[in-house]
């Protein structure tokens, strides 16, 4: 997901020449220079681009239609200018494009921002001294901020408890992985309704 036509293998080695494979799920967005989605670590810049769960909110808002800045700021309840500053932020590191101006409904012209994906495919790394920073883990304060204010009957939830060895809890992890990759290489239906998946894994207090 990085602004260049170019794969990165998970070494971070460019590998041989190659004819790129399509995006897993549907066309990359207009602007992007991606052809191909690698899982690979972020860089120092896409690391911070990301420790925010407000710019993480923003490319959901961004994530299956191009929005304009007002937009965003709107959907997030944000003032135009603090709002503008985070999108510049991703915008400079590749995870929201910039679409062709248009025209809004008064005639202005305006600029959309359409979320390019990359967030799934860049491992930021676990930073345990920002999330005490935070007081909380940054994906788990992202999906409460999402969820505040939800009607409770939209919520598809569910809990449990296990006990298993290791190596099994490994390969619990690896399936659950595998299942979202799963659903993100899934063709985006344009008609379909947008949903979204938090899933956490943790160890019981006092085992």
């Amino acid at each position: 997901m990085i602004g260049e036509s170019q794969s990165v293998s998970l070494d971070g080695v460019p590998p041989p020449e190659q004819t790129p494979a399509p995006a897993p799920y549907g066309p990359l967005p207009v602007g992007t220079g991606r052809q191909v989605w690698a899982r690979r670590p972020a860089d120092e810049a896409e690391r911070k681009a990301l420790a925010s769960p407000l710019r993480l909110r923003l490319l959901r808002a961004a994530l299956h239609e191009p929005r304009t800045n007002k937009e965003l700021a709107g959907l997030l309840d944000l003032n135009p200018a603090t709002c503008l500053h985070h999108v510049r932020a991703l915008v400079d590191t590749g995870f929201l494009v910039e679409q062709d101006i248009r025209r809004g409904r008064r005639g202005a012209r305006e600029r959309p921002y359409l979320a390019s994906g990359k967030s799934f495919y860049v491992d930021t790394g676990a930073d345990p001294a920002a999330d005490v920073r935070r007081g909380q883990d940054l994906l788990l304060a992202t999906f409460l901020q999402d969820v505040a204010g939800l009607d409770p009957a939209l919520l598809d939830t569910a809990r449990l408890g296990f006990r298993l060895s290791a190596s099994d809890r490994a390969q619990v992890q690896d399936r659950l992985h595998r299942l979202l990759q799963d659903v993100a290489a899934m063709p985006a239906d344009p008609g379909g309704e947008p949903w979204s998946l938090f899933l956490a894994l943790h160890p019981e207090r006092g085992s």
